[in-house]
């Protein structure tokens, strides 16, 4: 039985040591030390106790035996059979107290192993302490200051080092190490296997931390032209939809956590630092698998269902897919928007194509005569701001339409001259007017125009709207310091179309026409035999264009 326990013991002692340093394997004199020997001669003790308990109980079970052989005879099938019961229960919590007693024992064992050893998967600034001692840690740290050199992954594929001589590296023995041993609760060991211990801390080291920041700032991928930033995932136009263009990592470093991480691997002896994994570049703020990116890109091809038919009777102009994909744009945030100053631009070419407000008009006059006539308030004019906003809101709600533009005047057509077929002419030079009604002439009359000899009361050329018409209404001139008129008159006819200045009957003229204008001519009213005032009230409404030319 004493064989048999003291090869029990010699088994499970080696078992112990090969579990223990199955992962690190090292001369004895490199990593165990004065605990380790504590460690081996408690294991010892345990073990022999562990064997004189079996040593004890045997003899007993043997008596027990014999006995049982002598008694045998004597007693009943049923003593047998609860004999038997009471036998292999107790075998059965011998046996369970025994595998217990082994567990307490590695597991108290474990615990005094790492009252001066790192844990299992114990890291110190990256680099693997697991089992060591730590006088173990600080001969590898010793050796490692001799030859060591730092190796920078770069994320172009090129590499640069710093070598431990560049900055003055040395090992410094300290009690940091220690401290951070007993910092360990070694009773609760277990807890290492899925916890993995990270520690950071500055052991063991020290250098010339001028020397290091000189050294960073020489590196080639400090350099500012070396240095390009990354590109955020985007939605671009392809062919017919928006797609996802994937981000592209530059070179651009984050400073601060570059100088970081450097510093973190030198004082963990670490060989080489992948600056891409490290995180030390500035990365893009969306990839191509940002859920904002997606969003993006889906709302911006909603807006790509519109379509904007511009309505210019006889002309068309169209807003569809291909003018809107060049539009649509997203901010920094991944915000939707529009290139505002190109769907401004776009509506401005709108206004000078279709625009005749204000514009040189070439007219034909009711004789025959080509005409260029400036000025007036009369013609297309689309309202810029209004059609802006009002176009977003078409894309936006991704509509199909047909519409004119927002205007802030009309004209009566876009085909040939815009006054249309229906308008009032009057010709200052010949003082005639004549009214045209879908094309044709159906009334004129001689006329007595503004005085061009007075100042302000000449009638001015250009093409106007006829704003109103009203009966029997007094036409005043400018007031006086002592609060009256500089004229009063009374018309039965009032068809203004310039602010003040419009027909009317005036039957103070004995005569129209010819050149009566130069001396007895109005102040810039024209003046109608009260008969054709009249007609023309009847024909004339509100809107009407008035083309006044020489």
């Amino acid at each position: 039985m004493w064989k048999q326990s003291k090869k029990a013991k010699e088994t499970a002692g080696e078992r112990f040591e090969d579990e223990l340093f199955l992962d690190d394997r090292v001369e004895e004199d490199t990593f165990f030390d004065e605990d380790d020997e504590e460690f081996g001669r408690l294991l010892d003790e345990d073990v022999e106790e562990f064997d004189a308990l079996f040593d004890e109980e045997e003899p007993n079970k043997s008596k027990r035996g014999k006995k049982g052989k002598k008694d045998k005879k004597a007693k009943s099938a049923k003593g047998k059979r609860n004999e038997g019961s009471k036998k292999g229960k107790k075998a059965a919590v011998i046996v369970l107290e025994s595998i217990l007693g082994v567990f307490l024992l590695v597991y108290v064992g474990f615990a005094l192993f790492f009252h001066s050893h790192f844990m299992f998967f114990t890291k110190i600034n990256g680099t693997d302490v697991s089992l060591k001692s730590v006088s173990a840690v600080e001969a590898y740290m010793e050796k490692q200051v001799d030859d060591y050199v730092l190796t920078m992954k770069e994320s172009d594929g090129g590499q640069e080092m710093i070598a431990g001589t560049d900055i003055s590296l040395e090992y410094v023995p300290g009690e940091e190490l220690k401290k951070l041993v007993k910092k360990q609760d070694n009773f609760l060991w277990i807890k290492s296997l899925w916890e993995h211990p990270k520690i950071q801390a500055k052991v063991g080291v020290k250098y010339d931390e001028k020397a290091l920041e000189k050294k960073i700032g020489n590196l080639n991928c400090m350099k500012e032209e070396n240095q390009v930033a990354s590109v955020d995932a985007y939605p671009q136009f392809q062919t017919d939809q928006f797609q996802v263009v994937p981000e592209v990592v530059g070179t651009q470093l984050d400073n601060e956590k570059f100088h970081k991480k450097v510093a973190e691997a030198i004082n963990g002896f670490q060989e080489e630092i992948d600056l891409l994994k490290a995180d030390c570049y500035i990365l893009p703020k969306f990839t191509k698998e940002s859920p904002e990116v997606a969003a993006a890109c889906e709302t911006m091809n909603g807006y790509l269902g519109a379509s904007v038919t511009y309505d210019f009777n006889p002309y068309t102009e169209l807003v569809d897919a291909s003018v809107i994909s060049q539009w649509v744009k997203v901010d920094a945030e991944m915000n939707v928007t529009f290139d505002e100053a190109a769907v401004r631009a776009y509506v401005q070419t709108l206004a000078e194509k279709y625009n005749t407000k204000g514009k040189t008009r070439t007219f034909t006059t009711a004789t025959g005569n080509t005409v260029n006539i400036e000025g007036g308030s009369y013609g297309w004019q689309i309202d810029q701001e209004a059609e802006y906003h009002t176009l977003i809101g078409n894309i936006q709600n991704a509509e199909v339409i047909t519409r004119e533009p927002a205007y802030a005047s009309r004209g009566a057509s876009h085909e040939g001259n815009d006054v249309g077929g229906t308008y009032a002419e009057v010709d200052l030079t010949a003082q005639h007017m004549y009214f045209v009604q879908n094309g044709q002439v159906v009334m004129d009359t001689p006329i007595v125009t503004g005085n061009p000899n007075k100042k302000g009361c000449a009638t001015p050329q250009g093409v106007y709207s006829l704003a109103y018409k009203a009966l029997d209404q007094v036409l005043r001139g400018d007031k006086k310091p002592d609060g009256s008129y500089e004229y009063e008159t009374p018309v039965k006819y009032w068809m203004p179309f310039n602010g003040g200045i419009g027909f009317h009957d005036a039957n103070w003229q004995p005569t129209f026409g010819g050149s009566r204008y130069l001396t007895n001519g109005s102040h810039g009213c024209v003046n109608m035999p009260p008969a054709k005032a009249g007609e023309l009230y009847n024909l004339i409404s509100a809107g009407t264009p008035v083309v006044c030319h020489y």
